[in-house]
């Protein structure tokens, strides 16, 4: 074979992986409107409201006959959907490896979502019990789509590019979500010339972000192309004789798989340390995320145009803060950087705790911080990790990455409402989330990260 033909080869392998890369983008933009519009902004103090109205004299729900403050039904159904998601995901990222099709899964998933999210359209009056139903599903959804897009990153990007390639995805979720809040805010400050309620303009709102993240996951489902690994491909021909019944089998077993992947995970034990940590401080990120509007609105006493406001701050420093973090990672290591992230985080919710009510400009100040960091924080522990999957596990791994990315961020939750309702405070609930920054800094600065990613079988990028 001459040496023009290797050289042409080459170059439309690294076009086919650019177009790729471009359509994995695409993921973010989609699916990033439902936590920016849904689960940060708009839903919060909506359904907390809906609740409120269906309230007894004391202030409580009775869903199933529990007594529940309303105050802190958001908080326990975002803990119900990720409890959810704990069961379904590593049976979905397990089957995803075996078969090596993410793809009719990735829909599946993403789509599942996407529905329930535009049928919070019917949210109104006191349907609590539809809010909180309706939040489960999609949550859960988006966690085992967010698995399975995750999963693709080490497949389409080599080591050296990995940072750079995660922060973009971020960024253009961000960027995503800065656009759609400006249609939201138009729309939700203008309501009376639109013709419409608030309570409507909120509902729109709602159920846009569901149609947008249905419409735009038609972008990655056609660039990115389902392929198995050599460990893949091993594993599905001994096994082939087992036939369907070991795949329906499989099927009923998603607490076993779960068992069985942290059981694998044991032979890596370097990057069982680094998901803990990771789990720990990406809790107190999940959290601040789902729980930031309703204490703007409840502690604060901060009307919905000036959250939407905030939001959108966040939104737009989140694409620089994410460029420029994967900037810094390339100097000083993704390691140092993400350990930089969280020193932030843990001054910025700390200075949360005193900001004074109806203050708004102090809130966009903090919104500015935790925009700074967001998705920085965010993409560069996606990345890192992607370093230390074994070759041909990288559904499986990303499953339990995404039980601590979403599926099991439901302890800062469940802290955050169960001291509320101990309290009656949004402040000591906000404060009590920097235990888990403190806590996932000391873990992860103690995980020898190039170890890891020799322990897992990959090869080192010079700066990590």
């Amino acid at each position: 074979m001459s040496t023009e033909t290797v050289r042409v080869g080459a170059a439309d392998e690294a076009g086919e992986r650019r177009r790729e890369q471009r359509g994995w983008y695409f993921y973010d933009w989609a699916c990033s409107v439902y936590s920016t519009s849904v689960l940060t902004v708009f839903l919060g103090p909506y359904l907390t409201s809906v609740a409120e109205s269906a309230a007894d004299a004391d202030g409580f729900v009775h869903p199933l006959g529990i007594p529940v403050r309303a105050g802190s039904f958001f908080a326990y159904s975002v803990s119900l959907s990720v409890i959810l998601a704990v069961v379904v995901m590593p049976l979905v990222g397990s089957a995803a490896d075996r078969s090596g099709r993410k793809k009719p899964l990735l829909a599946a998933a993403a789509y599942t979502g996407a529905a329930a999210t535009t049928g919070m359209f019917f949210l109104d009056g006191d349907r609590y019990l539809l809010g909180g139903l309706l939040l489960i599903v999609a949550n859960a959804a988006q966690s085992v789509a967010m698995m399975l897009y995750n999963a693709y990153l080490p497949q389409i990007a080599p080591p050296e590019e990995r940072d750079a390639v995660s922060s973009r995805g971020w960024a253009f979720g961000y960027a995503a979500g800065s656009l759609v809040l400006v249609a939201n805010l138009v729309l939700y400050s203008a309501h009376d010339s639109f013709g419409v309620s608030e309570t409507t303009a909120v509902r729109i709102c709602l159920a846009a972000a569901g149609l947008w993240w249905g419409a735009f996951t038609l972008v990655p489902l056609r660039r990115l192309r389902d392929r198995r690994s050599t460990a893949t491909a091993t594993a599905t021909g001994a096994g082939v004789e087992a036939g369907a019944g070991a795949e329906a089998g499989a099927t009923s077993a998603g607490l076993r798989q779960l068992v069985a992947t942290v059981r694998d995970m044991r032979r890596h034990p370097l990057t069982l340390a680094f998901l803990l940590a990771y789990l720990i401080y990406n809790d107190g990120i999940q959290t601040v995320i789902s729980q930031a509007s309703v204490y703007g609105s409840e502690e604060l006493g901060l009307g919905q145009s000036t959250l939407i406001g905030a939001v959108l701050l966040v939104q737009v420093l989140a694409v620089a803060g994410a460029l420029t973090m994967g900037r810094l990672a390339r100097t000083y290591g993704a390691k140092r950087t993400i350990l930089g992230s969280l020193v932030a985080w843990t001054v910025t919710l700390g200075a949360g705790y005193f900001l004074p009510a109806g203050a708004p400009v102090w809130f966009f100040v903090l919104a500015a911080g935790i925009g700074l960091v967001l998705g920085g924080s965010q993409a560069l522990s996606r990345s890192l990790f992607s370093h230390l999957v074994p070759p041909g596990k990288e559904a499986e791994y990303f499953s339990a990455y995404e039980m601590s990315d979403r599926g099991m961020s439901w302890l800062g939750p469940l802290l955050f409402g169960v001291t509320y309702q101990l309290t009656g405070s949004y402040r000591s609930a906000i404060i009590s989330l920097v235990a888990f920054f403190v806590i996932g800094f000391a873990l992860l600065a103690r995980v020898p990260v190039r170890r890891a990613i020799e322990g897992a079988g990959n090869p080192v990028p010079e700066r990590i």
